[in-house]
């Protein structure tokens, strides 16, 4: 295709497309892998290209052409290097400084805490019938657990949630800007006075101390970009994973009835939602370092592209009949934590919590139920969820 495809008229509407992107990706993807196309509003527009389909997502996460770096250097909205900004030797000298304390072990200790942050939050919302299971579970779940791990102190939720809100899925070019601006101030406070107390046992504060046998170390810039990355990604995925699966399940009675009769399929319908609707709908922004020719498109040096990750997920010629939500499918493989160097380090976390959190609700809310329509989808092609989703019992 020649020309720029406006997706949000090629849907009918920017909330059509924010409501149901598939029907254009699947429209796309018959058309070839990369395609210039214009980015629905509201919130800033982009022309960009865009990359369909499963194949062609894996092998673009890959291509050394394709560079996370702008070439134009950061702005005034950076809040400091991190692992999306960059790429190697930085970027795997910064995965490696991260990896040293973010392990595995660190992330599995968790699970008690999540259980019971769970249940918790569980005990204030059944007696009531009925929530917004956004605001009542899905976010608060991961947000007091991220807060938790990095040993950010009390804040007030609803502040922190439309700041984040405003960065993973703006409305405006100013109020973008003012989350980022915000949120800058509050990492680089938190950061001082981490630096100044007694050495603790969070995250942060460990990234803070940690050394490499060189003795490298984050800088002050480092650390910010990094407590930014893991403080707002560490809780998004995994709010957009618990909502949009809980809601899969509610569409679905005959496959909510089966995960019922048998939570044994648990972790295999916890990877289904993240194929059929995962909380990533594109990678954060590439650039092409070189003309990039992919199947006879040539994407110009300099343009910035999207990585499809919801496409990727819905792909006929990766997996059969993408459409059907099925938790008894083989959903390996799918991409939605990314693949390659920039797969995400905060995968084996969203998995849990979405694990523990689905399976607790559907223990303690039997006849669980849509309550209406969702409020309002989030806009935007980077985090795919609902501001609100209603749910009766």
């Amino acid at each position: 295709m020649g020309e720029i495809v406006d997706l949000g008229e090629y849907a009918g509407g920017s909330a059509e497309f924010f409501a149901d992107p598939y029907p254009v990706y699947e429209r796309l993807r018959r058309l070839g892998p990369v395609h210039h196309v214009r980015t629905p509003g509201p919130g800033p527009t982009e022309e960009l290209w865009l990359i369909v389909g499963h194949e062609a997502a894996r092998a673009a996460f890959t291509d050394p052409r394709l560079v996370k770096t702008p070439p134009w250097g950061l702005d005034g909205s950076d809040v400091g290097r991190h692992l999306l900004f960059t790429d190697p030797p930085e970027h795997g000298r910064l995965r490696s400084l991260v990896t040293r304390e973010f392990t595995p072990r660190r992330v599995a200790a968790l699970a008690p805490r999540i259980q019971k942050i769970t249940d918790e939050l569980l005990d204030d919302m059944v007696p009531r019938g009925s929530a917004d299971l956004v605001a009542a579970l899905a976010f608060p779940l991961p947000f007091v657990v991220i807060c938790e791990l990095l040993g950010v102190p009390d804040i007030d939720r609803g502040r922190f949630r439309r700041m984040s809100i405003q960065i993973v899925a703006p409305t405006s070019g100013e109020e973008e800007a003012a989350a980022f601006f915000e949120i800058t101030a509050f990492l680089d406070e938190l950061i001082e006075d981490k630096r100044c107390t007694a050495p603790a046992d969070d995250l942060l504060s460990a990234l803070i101390r940690t050394t490499a046998e060189d003795g490298d170390r984050l800088s002050s810039h480092e650390l910010r970009g990094m407590a930014f990355l893991l403080l707002v990604a560490g809780h998004e995925t995994s709010v957009n994973l618990i909502g949009n699966g809980v809601r899969a399940l509610l569409d679905h009675p005959g496959q909510l009835a089966d995960l019922r009769a048998d939570m044994s399929l648990l972790d295999g319908a916890v990877e289904e939602m993240l194929r059929y609707d995962g909380p990533v709908e594109t990678a954060t922004h590439r650039f092409a370092a070189e003309p990039v020719d992919i199947d006879g498109t040539v994407i110009p040096a300099g343009a910035p592209v999207l990585v499809g990750i919801g496409t990727a997920g819905r792909d006929p010629e990766r997996f059969e009949v993408p459409d059907r939500f099925d938790i008894r499918r083989d959903a390996r493989g799918h991409l939605a934590f990314g693949h390659g160097i920039h797969y995400c380090l905060g995968a084996p976390l969203a998995r849990m919590e979405g694990r523990i959190a689905i399976r607790s609700l559907l223990e303690r809310c039997p006849d669980l139920a849509l309550d209406g329509e969702p409020d309002s989808w989030l806009p935007g092609m980077l985090m795919r969820g609902v501001r609100t989703l209603p749910v009766r019992w």
